[in-house]
């Protein structure tokens, strides 16, 4: 393991890492900090909690053009908003940051572990460890369950949020004029108007 003076956390020999994105502004300054750290990301955009398929859309869209535009691979995968919706049945009531993230959050890392596994590629993130919407610590777990599901994949647990890379999303966002979003993505997480 190697610690970077941002006290992030490297595992030896990561070069590569599928990376699911939740969003473009979410992954920019994750993205260019893996980048400079040599580290090459797959972006696998997998969400199907996202409502309604407009907004879907245009997240997807967002997120393919920031990878365009740096080069990377991207990787799209299906909108299955109804199986979502059966993952989490019986929780619609439940407040953000409760049980129905916990098994959001493991339905789209569990496809992410799989993907990993599918590529090739050892290791597996989330830009959802950045966002301001989610609790880190049900991410985690769920990341971490997710790999013990998938032999041969490994979770890399971090918190995206620190050493700036909150504010470089900020800017980041300006630069690329990203769409930003005002909710994490599902029904049940949209602002009542």
């Amino acid at each position: 393991m190697k610690v970077t003076k941002s006290n992030i956390i490297i595992p030896d020999g990561l070069t590569q890492v599928l990376l699911h994105a939740c969003c473009a502004p979410c992954s920019s300054a994750i993205v260019e900090w893996l980048l400079a750290h040599k580290i090459t990301p797959v972006i696998y955009y997998f969400n199907p909690n996202i409502y309604p398929q407009e907004e879907y859309i245009i997240r997807k869209n967002e997120s393919k053009r920031h990878a365009q535009s740096l080069g990377l691979r991207w990787i799209d995968d299906d909108y299955n908003h109804p199986s979502w919706l059966t993952c989490v049945q019986g929780l619609e009531s439940e407040p953000e940051r409760g049980r129905r993230c916990e098994l959001c959050f493991r339905h789209r890392l569990l496809a992410t572990a799989q993907k990993a596994k599918e590529e090739g590629i050892d290791w597996f993130a989330t830009t959802l460890a950045s966002s301001r919407w989610k609790n880190l610590e049900q991410i985690n777990a769920a990341g971490l369950w997710a790999a013990g599901q998938v032999d041969g994949v490994s979770f890399w647990a971090q918190n995206w949020r620190k050493d700036g890379l909150q504010e470089r999303r900020n800017e980041l966002l300006k630069a690329y004029n990203f769409y930003n979003q005002l909710y994490c993505g599902c029904e049940f997480s949209m602002p009542q108007k």
